[in-house]
């Protein structure tokens, strides 16, 4: 049932993946000016003659972005087409829309009107949202008459939308961490050392990313534990949960493994990058399945 959407949602989920991690490469290789100030149009050529590195970089992220941009727009109408049984998919399917347009509309503003740090941010933070309403749209396909769909009490409801919220802030400080230099603001972990002999802007930015993300780690902890009183109910929650905690953890080693390995830097970067957005995506998909109304 549904196996051709199954199959489209899987497609457009690996595209967004691919769009982020080459955003993240724009980002992380200084490539944002790859294609000067010009958009969509690179240096004001369908096809930039003059492809040195930062170029190919741009052009092949924004090349991407639109084809990948039209197949979330595709999915998102043929779920609402398909899925309209299930109470949530006109929400996930707008939002899909609704924020790949807006992820499209900032990049092409941070090239036209210049590079803002907390535009920039912003512009990771939106990527991650659209990741995760593709995804869960996908999830939604593969769902038959066996739902998970806990009953949960409100306090644990509440709690979870407030950690979401939380991840996301914490999401958009480590993109602010990138987008300011201060990736090494602090060259050691715990302790912050910074390079020079007082704390300056990088190290702060530096220290309020760590602290948030220590805090985030504890939340998901007792997210985790919170669900297991209501393993009975589904086991698809507790499961998620933990897998959360999991992602966090992989996600934190590899930012600590930037700091004293700046030789591996890209690849526990995108490692970092990466990670951080499958973990909000599955906090998404766990607020979703607990506003669910259980069957009784």
């Amino acid at each position: 049932m549904n196996r051709g959407l199954k199959f489209f949602g899987i497609l457009t989920s690996i595209g967004m993946i691919i769009v982020l991690l080459q955003g993240a490469i724009v980002t992380k290789t200084d490539s944002g000016d790859g294609c000067g100030e010009t958009w969509p149009l690179c240096f004001g050529e369908v096809l930039p003659s003059n492809m040195v590195f930062a170029t190919i970089v741009e052009y092949s992220h924004r090349l991407v972005s639109g084809i990948v941009g039209l197949l979330v727009i595709i999915l998102a109408i043929w779920s609402w087409r398909k899925l309209r049984h299930t109470q949530e998919t006109k929400f996930w399917a707008l939002m899909a829309v609704l924020f790949i347009v807006f992820q499209g509309m900032m990049g092409a503003a941070a090239v036209v009107f210049g590079h803002s740090n907390i535009v920039l941010a912003l512009h990771f933070g939106i990527s991650a949202i659209s990741l995760a309403t593709v995804v869960i749209l996908t999830i939604l396909s593969f769902e038959n008459d066996n739902r998970p769909q806990p009953r949960v009490t409100k306090g644990f409801r509440n709690y979870v939308f407030g950690v979401l919220v939380y991840a996301y802030a914490v999401i958009y400080t480590g993109a602010y961490v990138k987008h300011t230099g201060s990736t090494y603001g602090c060259t050691s972990f715990p302790n912050c050392d910074p390079l020079s002999s007082s704390i300056n802007f990088q190290a702060l930015v530096q220290i309020i990313h760590r602290s948030a993300a220590i805090l985030l780690v504890v939340l998901l902890v007792i997210l985790a534990i919170k669900a297991m009183k209501f393993k009975s109910e589904s086991k698809t929650l507790s499961i998620s949960a933990w897998t959360v905690v999991a992602l966090v953890l992989i996600q934190a080693t590899a930012g600590i493994l930037i700091v004293y390995f700046p030789d591996q830097y890209m690849t526990f970067a995108l490692i970092h990058s990466l990670v951080v957005s499958i973990m909000f995506t599955m906090i998404c998909y766990i607020a979703t399945i607990i506003v669910r109304r259980p069957a009784y």
